[in-house]
C-alpha cells in the first residue's frame, strides 16, 4: 500500500478525479490502481482555495513503482495499530474511576475490556438528564451546580464544538477515533484534518459508550461525588462518596482521578490531604463573535458559501512586545456562546456548535496567557484568580448569570457599549452591554487591545467594529497540575492516579482520552505486578 500526499482539487471537482491524479503522480495507468482510499482531507486557502487530499492506493508491482518515483509525496504505508491490554485477573476490590469526561470514560473502557469491572463515579448526571439541566439553566438562569456544562457524563467537551484534533502524536488516537465512529460519530472524523463531532453527535456517542461499559460490567454511578480520600501508610484505602441516598465509604486500592478542570472543591480537598500539586500556566479572556459569512468571505473569497467547502474557521496568535501572547481557542464555526458556570455567583463563557455548524455566528475564545506570577502564590492560586474574574463578570452582568458584553469598536475606544450592532450575541440567558474593563485585569485588557488590530490584518474583519466580546472565558485549561510519578501514581498516595485535563496532563477531548487510556494501562500493569 502506498500513500500519496498533497493531491489538490478545486472546489466542485469530483473526488473520483483523485484516481486519475494518483495514477499521474505514480506514472502508471489508472487500471493498475486496484483500490484508493482517502485518509486525510483539508482546505488550503492561502493562495486561492483548494481541497488537499492524502490517499492510500494499492497498485501492481508496488516496490517497482516506489523505486521509480522521486520526492516525498509518495511513501510506503507502515501499518501501526494500537492494541489495548488483554484480560487480567479480577482484583479483590474493583478500581474506581472518578469522573466521566473523556479521560475517565476511555480509562474505564480499557479497564472494562480487561475484565476488571471498574466503578465509575460521576458527580453529574447522564447526558440525557444533563441536557435538560443545561437547557433549563440557559433558559432561566437557574444553575444546577452538579449538572451543568462542566459536570456530567462526557465532561466539559460534551457541550463544545467537539474538536478531535491535538498537537500530540499517539498511536491510540486513531483507535479512539475509530471507537467514536463505532459509537455513532460520523466517519468524516477519520479523514478530516480538523475533525469535529459537534455536541449533538457526541451525545449519541456518549449514550452508546455507556451501553458498552455497562455490557462489560462497569458499575456506573451518576450523582455520586468523591468527597474525601483515605490514605494509610502512603497508600489509598478508600473514598468517601456522597450519593443520592447519603454518604458512604467505598473501599478501594486504586482510584483514577479524572476530575476535569473545574472540580475545584476536589482539588482543594486533595491539597488538604497533602497530595502534591503545583500551579501551572493557563489563559483567560473573552469570547469573540462574528457573522460566519464575514469570516467565510475573509478566508475563502469568491468561494465563500461553496457547497463543497466547510464553513471556515481560524487559528490566530500573536506575541506582544511585553511578552504576552494572545491567541484564539476552541473556535466554534456556526456555533453559539454558552453559559458554562459551575458555581453560584460566577459567570463563565464557552463555545459550542453542532455537527452541521449551521448557525449564523462563529465564536472563539480570545485568550491571554497567564502565569503563576500573575496570581496568588501556592498551588491553588490559579483557582482563586479564576474565581475572582468570574465573580467580577457576574457582578457586572447584574446577576442571574447574564454576561457582560461589548462591541469591539467600543472596547478599543475605551467606552461602554449601549447595545449591539450587526452581530447579535448568542449567549443565554442574555448579555448586559457595558465596559469589559470593569471585570478584566488590566494586563488582559491591554493585551487584547493591542492584539485585535494585529489579528484583524491577518483575517480581514476580525477586529470588525460590530464583533461582540463576551466575558469571561476562564476555563480554557486547568490551573493546577496534580503531580504523578513515572508509573502515573501520586508520590504521596500509591493507588491514586491523577489523569487527564483536570490533573494538568491533557488539553482537549482526544488528548484527555489518550491520557485516560495510558493511565488504565499503568493501573493494569500494577495489578499484574501485585499479583492480584
Amino acid at each position: 500500500m502506498l500513500r500519496i500526499d498533497h493531491i489538490k482539487l478545486s472546489p466542485g471537482t469530483p473526488e473520483e478525479d483523485l484516481r486519475r491524479q494518483a495514477a499521474k503522480i505514480l506514472q502508471i495507468p489508472e487500471k493498475h490502481i486496484s483500490s484508493l482510499r482517502i485518509v486525510r482531507r483539508s482546505v488550503d486557502a492561502r493562495q486561492g482555495v483548494s481541497l488537499i487530499y492524502s490517499v492510500q492506493v494499492a497498485v501492481e508491482n508496488e516496490g517497482k513503482v516506489l523505486r521509480r518515483i522521486k520526492g516525498s509525496r509518495v511513501t510506503q504505508v507502515v501499518r501501526q495499530r494500537y492494541h489495548p491490554p488483554g484480560p487480567v485477573n479480577t482484583p479483590e476490590l474493583p478500581p474506581v474511576v472518578v469522573g466521566a469526561g473523556p479521560a475517565g470514560l476511555f480509562c474505564a473502557l480499557i479497564l472494562a475490556q480487561a475484565g476488571v469491572r471498574p466503578i465509575l463515579l460521576e458527580r453529574g448526571q447522564s447526558v440525557e438528564q444533563r441536557q435538560e439541566d443545561v437547557e433549563n439553566f440557559w433558559r432561566t438562569g437557574v444553575l444546577n451546580p452538579c449538572s451543568n456544562v462542566q459536570f456530567g457524563e462526557g465532561g466539559a467537551g460534551a457541550f463544545s464544538d467537539g474538536k478531535l484534533n491535538t498537537g500530540t502524536r499517539d498511536l491510540c488516537h486513531r483507535w479512539i477515533l475509530g471507537k467514536l465512529v463505532e459509537f455513532g460519530v460520523p466517519e468524516s472524523i477519520l479523514i478530516d484534518a480538523h475533525p469535529h463531532a459537534g455536541t449533538d453527535k457526541l451525545h449519541i456517542a456518549l449514550k452508546n459508550l455507556r451501553r458498552e461499559l455497562l455490557r462489560l460490567g462497569t458499575d456506573i454511578r451518576f450523582g455520586h461525588q468523591m468527597m474525601d480520600v483515605s490514605v494509610r501508610d502512603g497508600a489509598l484505602a478508600g473514598l468517601t462518596v456522597s450519593g443520592p441516598e447519603g454518604d458512604y465509604f467505598l473501599p478501594a486500592r486504586q482510584a483514577v482521578l479524572a476530575l476535569g478542570h473545574s472540580a475545584r472543591d476536589t482539588a482543594e480537598m486533595l491539597y488538604g490531604h497533602g497530595i502534591p500539586m503545583e500551579a501551572k500556566p493557563f489563559a483567560v479572556g473573552v469570547r469573540i463573535e462574528h457573522h460566519q459569512r464575514d469570516i467565510d468571505m475573509a478566508q475563502y473569497g469568491t468561494y465563500a458559501g461553496h457547497p463543497c467547502l466547510p464553513v471556515s474557521s481560524y487559528k490566530l496568535s500573536c506575541h506582544l512586545e511585553d511578552g504576552r501572547s494572545v491567541f484564539s481557542f476552541c473556535v466554534c464555526p456556526g456555533g453559539q456562546v454558552v453559559a458554562a458556570a459551575s458555581e453560584a455567583g460566577r459567570v463563565v463563557t464557552n463555545g459550542m456548535s453542532y455537527y452541521a455548524r449551521s448557525g449564523e455566528n462563529i465564536n472563539g475564545g480570545l485568550l491571554v496567557n497567564v502565569t503563576p506570577a500573575d496570581f496568588p502564590a501556592g498551588p491553588l492560586g490559579g483557582i482563586a484568580f479564576q474565581r475572582q474574574l468570574e465573580a467580577a463578570a457576574f457582578a457586572l452582568g447584574g446577576g442571574g448569570f447574564s454576561a457582560p458584553a461589548q462591541r469591539v469598536e467600543d472596547f478599543l475606544a475605551g467606552r461602554p457599549s449601549t447595545g449591539p450592532g450587526k452581530v447579535l450575541p448568542t449567549y443565554r440567558p442574555g448579555v448586559v452591554w457595558t465596559d469589559l474593563r470593569r471585570c478584566l485585569p488590566g494586563f488582559v485588557v491591554d493585551a487584547l487591545a493591542q492584539a485585535l488590530p494585529i489579528l484583524g490584518r491577518r483575517v480581514r474583519g476580525f477586529d470588525s467594529p460590530d464583533a461582540v466580546l463576551t466575558a469571561v472565558e476562564s476555563r480554557s485549561s486547568s490551573p493546577v497540575r496534580i503531580l504523578r510519578d513515572e508509573d502515573r501514581q501520586s508520590p504521596a498516595a500509591r493507588g491514586l492516579y491523577p489523569c487527564g485535563e483536570g490533573a494538568g496532563f491533557a488539553g482537549g477531548i482526544l488528548s484527555a482520552a489518550a491520557d485516560g487510556i495510558h493511565t488504565a494501562e499503568a493501573l493494569l500493569s500494577s495489578l499484574g505486578a501485585a499479583g492480584l
